[in-house]
């Protein structure tokens, strides 16, 4: 099953608050994320850099590329703006990870 990893950046400060709205995430997105085909869905974090480090698994044949155009995703990630880096439509700014080494 492929993998997708993927790092993000939280603001100082913010770790409770990010932990807080994801306990409490909502069922639509969880819906949504499962329709597109995400699986085994952990996101990390580095607290001495703020650093979030998200890995995702899906099928090869998935919807994910669809999901930043549905509603509930946009209201996610106008809900998570306050609290991470994102860019100027809060989508959230995102570095693509290379996989350089798996141990199945």
């Amino acid at each position: 099953m492929p993998t997708t990893a993927f790092r993000m950046i939280l603001n100082p400060g913010m770790q409770a608050e990010y932990q807080r709205r994801h306990d409490a995430i909502w069922p639509e997105l969880v819906e949504a994320l499962k329709a597109a085909g995400a699986c085994d869905y952990s996101i990390f974090l580095d607290p001495e850099t703020h650093h979030l480090f998200a890995v995702l698994k899906h099928p090869e044949q998935h919807g994910m590329n669809a999901l930043p155009a549905l509603d509930v995703v946009r209201r996610w990630w106008d809900h998570m703006a306050d609290i991470m880096a994102t860019e100027s439509d809060h989508t959230p700014c995102m570095t693509p990870l290379t996989l350089v080494f798996h141990l199945p």
